[in-house]
């Protein structure tokens, strides 16, 4: 490799390596970019990554411009992510481009819009984001004269499935959520090998981790945003109590948008702080990791935010009825497959139920919040729901 694309300058022992990088489709090397820097910049240049943009994080796009998307909350988990990478002399472009491709694979209108599809492919072996991040970077992407999808590193195609963990135990049997291999991974484990028994690389265990700390953070900044929560809700959370009032004492009279953000702040670098400490004396699979301390307060803050935010009533009878928009959009595009985009028909009518409910799934599961109500209206004209 040529020398000045080495990144193993003052790598942790343990950190991926540029060196070792593969792929399934073999390229010449850039002259100006590592493999992982490589992945990194094909993710960003993608469609799917600028779909993210009008998908939704908790709150409709429409709702309000300053709540965050999937793509903001990429970015924020990227930006975290990095810091401990550095921090810890991982490798922050493998790190980079994982926090970046962690969520492509999310449908219109957050998880709301995951249950819906689940439920319509049931018998087609399900749905499942994580897998579907992975159809989109090996194929549905389709840019490249030579091979469809990203032909992304088998490191950061690892990393994309199993950063929540092995997929598979010693013996082959399935051990993630579920009661089986989703199926997309399955149809490119067919083709095409990945490690999925041994333990994520220390790179995707910090992209997962980053994910906590980014969503706490800004849920509890977008729910005090749209009023369902207050601040004096936070106070009485051990994570969140003592930081507000080291904020208050500090700055007394602080006014709000200031308080919340010197908060917030506050509680994205107490999080960091403590996965570089707990990470520095682990030794089992698990490396990057919270300690048991900040566990519990975590897990105090998840329910929380559960029961007060990704529960509350507002957002439940939004995310009803976007359940029910793709579900209706799903049933319609499998019965009347001409109506499909002409890129998505190719051999619509050759195929099998299966293969075209998949071929419907991939379709709504790329849509945007607003490109799933604009069709719903245009479909249905019932533009009133949407008022």
């Amino acid at each position: 490799m040529t020398q000045h694309l080495s990144s193993a300058v003052n790598l942790a022992a343990c950190a991926a390596r540029v060196d070792l990088a593969t792929r399934f489709h073999e390229e010449e090397e850039s002259i100006t970019r590592t493999p992982f820097q490589r992945d990194r910049d094909r993710i960003i240049h993608s469609a799917a990554f600028r779909r993210l943009q009008y998908k939704t994080q908790v709150f409709i796009y429409h709702e309000g411009d300053h709540f965050r998307t999937r793509l903001t909350h990429s970015l924020e988990v990227a930006q975290v992510a990095k810091s401990i990478a550095r921090a810890l002399h991982l490798n922050e472009d493998l790190v980079e481009a994982l926090s970046l491709a962690h969520d492509l694979g999310h449908t219109p209108f957050g998880h709301a819009g995951e249950v819906a599809l689940d439920q319509c492919m049931s018998k087609f072996g399900g749905f499942d984001h994580n897998a579907q991040s992975l159809k989109i970077v090996t194929g549905l992407e389709k840019r490249y004269a030579e091979f469809d999808g990203l032909n992304l590193t088998k490191d950061t195609l690892e990393g994309l499935v199993k950063h929540n963990g092995p997929l598979l135990d010693a013996k082959g049997n399935y051990i993630g959520a579920g009661d089986r291999l989703p199926h997309a991974l399955a149809q490119f484990l067919n083709r095409y090998d990945l490690d999925l028994v041994r333990p994520p690389s220390l790179e995707a265990q910090v992209a997962n981790l980053s994910d906590d700390i980014a969503y706490n953070a800004h849920d509890i900044d977008d729910g005090l945003r749209a009023n369902l929560i207050t601040i004096d809700n936070l106070r009485d959370l051990e994570l969140t109590g003592g930081l507000i009032k080291a904020v208050e004492d500090k700055y007394p009279g602080l006014e709000r948008p200031r308080l919340i953000h010197e908060t917030l702040r506050r509680v994205i670098t107490t999080m960091i702080y403590d996965v570089l400490t707990q990470s520095q004396i682990n030794d089992d699979k698990t490396i990057i990791s919270f300690s048991p301390e900040m566990q519990r307060q975590e897990r105090e803050l998840k329910q929380f935010l559960n029961a007060h935010i990704y529960r509350h009533e507002l957002v439940l009878v939004k995310m009803s009825r976007a359940k029910k928009w793709l579900g209706d959009l799903f049933a319609y595009y499998l019965e009347t497959p001409a109506a499909l985009p002409e890129d998505w028909q190719i051999n619509a009518d050759n195929k099998e139920k299966a293969a075209m409910a998949r071929q419907v799934c991939d379709f709504i599961a790329g849509m945007t919040d607003r490109f799933a109500m604009d069709e719903y209206r245009r479909v249905f004209d019932l533009t009133p729901i949407f008022r």
